[in-house]
């Protein structure tokens, strides 16, 4: 995994990111190597997220390509180059139903290591 991603899935983690999810993006797509989905609880809560998720990357030095979705979105996109997160609210991600566009993809449930 690259080290993009592992901040990414840490941050989302802590921050109460649930059901994330991670996909391999590499052969089916050029322009990213992988998706990172997860829930937010509310909307308040999704925009938290990507905000902190946004402040992490850039401490770190990543560059970051685009946010979209307003203060308010049920889906927020988070563009970081090699890694595209999506945030949605549990309502937006069971109507979008995104993980299930790229089934045939490997995909991995993040489940922080305990130790």
């Amino acid at each position: 995994m690259s080290e993009i991603l592992d901040l990414t899935l840490q941050t989302l983690s802590q921050k109460q990111g649930d059901r994330i999810l991670t996909i391999e993006m590499k052969q089916a797509n050029p322009f990213t190597d992988y998706f990172v989905i997860t829930t937010a609880k509310n909307l308040r809560h999704a925009n938290a997220l990507a905000e902190d998720l946004l402040k992490e990357v850039s401490a770190k030095g990543y560059p970051v390509r685009t946010r979209e979705g307003a203060e308010g979105s049920s889906w927020i996109l988070v563009d970081l180059y090699d890694v595209i997160v999506h945030i949605f609210t549990e309502e937006a991600r069971e109507q979008y139903k995104l993980e299930s566009l790229w089934e045939d993809l490997p995909m991995e449930e993040y489940k922080e290591d305990a130790s």
